[in-house]
């Protein structure tokens, strides 16, 4: 059983009450708590040593990412963050100035988005480090972007470049709030994710919850620096195409409109964020296969995102 699977055996019949608009399925949860206008954000995630960072991460970049990862989610819901807990798990012996530091790493983003950290919990935790947040938040009635609204015709967007996080983008990217509440404010956002599990996986997300299909067109995936060097590193390496399917930690959006808004957007984004790359790499279809279109024709998309585990 992998981790897609475990969430769904584990999410089928969650209680719910009349406060919950959104449960579990998508980037957040809402829940109607009776702001005027508003409907409330909620996130947790979990960053463990040995599989999202090593012991000689740099701490201040550990603590970037175990509150980005959960602010990236929220942006994929076009929200804004307001409060956030964190849970440190230590093991015996840990340093106590490099728990410091991996708050300074936390404090310095939450300050730039306005977010207050306003308690947590710690405990124990045998061998390795695991921190775990989360995250309030809150987004316009109907504002918020769910990956289930993507309709055949739609233009799949992208932003940023994909691949090769491992480089260290993973432990340096800057969530997509204000892109993602700029473009909820201006278009008709029908679907939206962050990228954290690759292009391929994320985009499945996607189609499974419309449900519908998509086609992707290779050339214009936008591929990173990074991706390419691994590509001519070896033997070993990777394809820089295979990378930016299925690397995952790219933490961009991923997001589909009407084809008829395809080039205004584009054109508006350029002006908008004229330093931030905004590729169109496909179209929402009626099928319910992923597939690519290259020289040889359409081809059915084999190519899956990173799984967390998988056990037989």
């Amino acid at each position: 059983m992998n981790e897609f699977e475990l969430i769904a055996r584990l999410t089928r019949s969650l209680p719910a009450n009349d406060s919950t608009v959104v449960g579990a399925g998508d980037d957040c949860a809402l829940v109607d708590l009776g702001i005027p206008d508003r409907w409330a954000l909620f996130k947790t995630d979990a960053v463990v040593e040995g599989v999202h960072f090593t012991k000689t991460t740099a701490p201040e970049k550990i603590g970037h990412k175990a509150l980005g990862r959960c602010l990236s989610d929220v942006a994929a819901m076009a929200g804004t963050p307001t409060h956030a807990l964190v849970t440190l798990g230590l093991p015996a012996g840990f340093d106590a100035g490099f728990v410091e530091a991996i708050y300074a790493g936390m404090k310095a983003l939450a300050a730039r988005h306005g977010l207050a950290i306003v308690g947590g919990e710690t405990t124990t935790n045998p061998e390795r480090m695991l921190i775990a947040v989360s995250v309030l938040g809150t987004v316009g009635k109907d504002k918020s972007p769910l990956r289930s609204g993507a309709r055949a015709g739609d233009a799949i967007f992208v932003t940023g470049e994909l691949g090769g996080a491992l480089c260290g983008k993973h432990l340096e990217f800057e969530p997509r709030l204000s892109e993602a509440r700029w473009l909820a404010g201006h278009f008709s956002i029908h679907a939206m994710i962050d990228l954290s599990d690759g292009l391929a996986g994320d985009l499945r997300q996607i189609t499974t919850a419309s449900p519908v299909g998509a086609e992707l067109l290779p050339d214009a995936v936008p591929i990173s620096p990074a991706a390419k060097a691994a590509g001519r590193a070896g033997s070993l390496a990777r394809p820089p195409l295979l990378a930016a399917l299925s690397d995952g930690e790219d933490f961009e959006l991923l997001f589909t409109v009407a084809g008829r808004d395809a080039v205004p957007l584009l054109d508006a984004w350029k002006k908008q964020f004229p330093e931030l790359r905004l590729s169109c790499i496909g179209r929402i279809d009626g099928g319910s296969d992923l597939t690519i279109r290259d020289r040889k024709g359409v081809q059915p998309l084999a190519v899956h995102g990173y799984v967390h585990f998988q056990e037989s």
